[in-house]
């Protein structure tokens, strides 16, 4: 019995079916792994080939904040935001473009924007937090306050934002519950040195 032998092309495309697809370079998941560079160049290809792609300016435009590139984060989600006005993303990384270039009253607009679009969207606890500092700039300590602790109904372990709820109850001078915060942020971590430091000026007004 003779064995039939396949034509070249129709065994090489028989082995090219056992290869591995090529990877399509991914950019969330390059910004998910801190890869931010990567993340940009990915996007700005995305782009080029479609320029209408919101979701290439929602990452571009994350990658760009945490790289620093603030002017840039800003060029891009307002092009972003051209093309899809109400995404919560967009109006929430300009409102952070914002906190970080010190545009105090612009950032808690845009905030508070995003807070109306999606109060339960996934960066609303950091949203709080933001607006926490704003109001901390601006010397609005209750107003602090209340973001701070809004910000902690979400995200209850975080060491950091215990101790800025203290430190803006201290400057209130709320110091029984300035107290209170700063020793919840050392439950969580016994070597916060701004807790520590608080604790110990708390607790000096106190007696």
């Amino acid at each position: 019995m003779r064995i039939r032998i396949l034509p070249a092309f129709l065994l090489l495309l028989t082995l090219s079916a056992l290869l591995p697809a090529q990877t399509k370079p991914d950019a969330l998941k390059a910004y998910r792994e801190g890869r931010y560079n990567d993340a940009v160049t990915i996007c700005l290809d995305e782009i080029a080939a479609d320029p209408s792609n919101v979701e290439s300016h929602v990452v571009l435009s994350w990658a760009l904040v945490e790289a620093k590139r603030y002017e840039e984060a800003e060029n891009w989600a307002k092009k972003g935001h051209a093309l899809s006005k109400y995404d919560p993303r967009l109006i929430e990384i300009l409102a952070e473009v914002h906190y970080y270039l010190g545009n105090n009253q612009q950032s808690l607009r845009l905030f508070q924007e995003y807070i109306s679009y999606a109060p339960n969207g996934s960066r609303i606890s950091l949203v709080y937090y933001f607006m926490g500092e704003i109001y901390l700039r601006l010397a609005k300590y209750r107003h602090a306050d209340m973001a701070f602790s809004a910000a902690l109904q979400l995200e209850s372990m975080n060491a950091r934002w215990w101790t800025r709820l203290g430190y803006s109850r201290e400057m209130a001078k709320e110091y029984r519950y300035a107290l209170e915060a700063y020793n919840s942020a050392l439950k969580l971590d016994p070597n916060e040195q701004d807790a520590i430091r608080g604790r110990d000026r708390t607790q000096n007004q106190l007696h």
